[in-house]
């Protein structure tokens, strides 16, 4: 399913590089070519979304919220 239009401005693409489960949430490391950019969300969502090392993903950075749209 592709992002068709989203209002989040800052957007990094790049691929997972480490996901670090717990029980509710999980910390996903995304290597961008600008540097890893970390993000906390739920292992529910981890799990719904399919993420895996190696999954192509945008991270999409607002304030202090960082979340993940899966290619």
């Amino acid at each position: 399913m592709p992002i068709q239009a989203i209002n989040v401005r800052n957007q990094f693409k790049g691929q997972i590089k480490e996901i670090l489960r717990g029980d509710v949430v999980s910390e996903v490391d995304v290597q961008t070519p600008w540097g890893v950019v970390t993000s906390v969300i739920t292992t529910r969502s981890v799990d719904e979304l399919q993420l895996r090392v190696g999954s192509d993903v945008v991270a999409l950075v607002k304030s202090t919220e960082v979340s993940i749209a899966k290619l």
